[in-house]
């Protein structure tokens, strides 16, 4: 208790001056100053005559001066009154001001989206969803930064984007991960290789081939360079692209074979212009979703993102 009323004292006595001037009295005393009256002062704020007056006496004890003449039902500001006006409507102002600058800012958040993904769902998946998001919330802003998991994680922790759609990143004990779907790498040959017409791979003949892949730094380089060296195969890599479609377009032309997710190539593997073959008998799965920090909260346009996507992605899974 002794120290509660040393405070108190502390605060009364010492730093007079330091107690704040009360928000709804100050807006109540300008509009008051303005209108000139109790009556609609009080009709303005919503209360009554009685809480506007109670509202003025009660500044005019704070401050310590008379603010206003009152005349019949009529009010008019004294000089200390017109003086105090002048703080009293910057302080005001300036409070409406930051309210409406907040709200503006969190409209802004609820409608914008920046996202890092990897090209080929920049390709695939990203357009689809794009366009029901768009029609959800006609005034969201939308930002793409492409990038691979390594990468998103690096715009994740520096706050350049909000979540990533990207292979499941490799160390993700600092990033949540939330799971989309999996798909299945397997060969992707011209329908004129020796491969498509016998509709099988021999195993001797795999490090004979020539190779068309995705960049060597890319996720999906390091996993079938891990799967072959598991395998002890060594593979020749002729080209590293990254585009998905540079990729079929050589494998297409007979320079070189492929490998790939089939539902990155579903209208060439259709109409016969690519020919899908299994990697063997163990099976190269990769996981696709979104990431984002731990402590994140998604807002509902990042909310109805999630949703989209995993409704997009729903007949991706092998």
């Amino acid at each position: 208790m002794w120290h509660a009323n040393f405070y108190h004292e502390y605060m009364s006595e010492v730093h007079p001056d330091t107690n704040p001037l009360d928000s709804r009295q100050l807006r109540a005393f300008v509009t008051l100053a303005r209108t000139g009256s109790f009556t609609q002062a009080g009709r303005e704020l919503t209360v009554t005559q009685s809480a506007v007056s109670h509202a003025m006496k009660a500044l005019e004890t704070d401050i310590g001066c008379r603010l206003f003449d009152r005349l019949g039902k009529k009010v008019h500001l004294t000089p200390a009154g017109e003086h105090f006006l002048h703080h009293a409507q910057r302080i005001v102002g300036a409070m409406t001001q930051a309210r409406q600058t907040m709200e503006q800012l969190e409209n802004w958040g609820q409608t914008r989206l920046r996202l890092g993904a990897s090209p080929t769902p920049c390709q695939h998946v990203l357009p689809e969803v794009f366009r029901e998001l768009r029609r959800q919330f006609p005034h969201i802003m939308l930002t793409v930064d492409p990038c691979d998991s390594l990468h998103a994680k690096t715009l994740l922790e520096t706050k350049r984007i909000d979540l990533a759609f990207t292979l499941q990143p490799e160390g993700t004990e600092a990033l949540h991960f939330e799971g989309l779907f999996s798909d299945e790498l397997v060969f992707v040959v011209s329908p004129e290789h020796p491969w498509a017409s016998a509709r099988s791979v021999l195993r001797e003949t795999i490090a004979l081939q020539n190779f068309v892949l995705s960049n060597r730094g890319s996720r999906t380089y390091r996993m079938i360079e891990g799967y072959f060296r598991h395998e002890e195969i060594s593979l020749t890599v002729v080209a590293e692209l990254g585009s998905t479609d540079a990729i079929k377009q050589f494998v297409k032309l007979g320079l070189g074979i492929s490998i790939l997710a089939p539902w990155v190539a579903r209208r060439e593997l259709a109409e016969g212009s690519l020919i899908a073959l299994p990697l063997g008998k163990r099976k190269l799965k990769r996981a696709w979703g979104v990431v984002h920090q731990p402590d994140h909260q998604r807002t509902l346009a990042q909310e109805s993102f999630v949703r989209l996507c995993r409704e997009q992605c729903a007949s991706l899974s092998p």
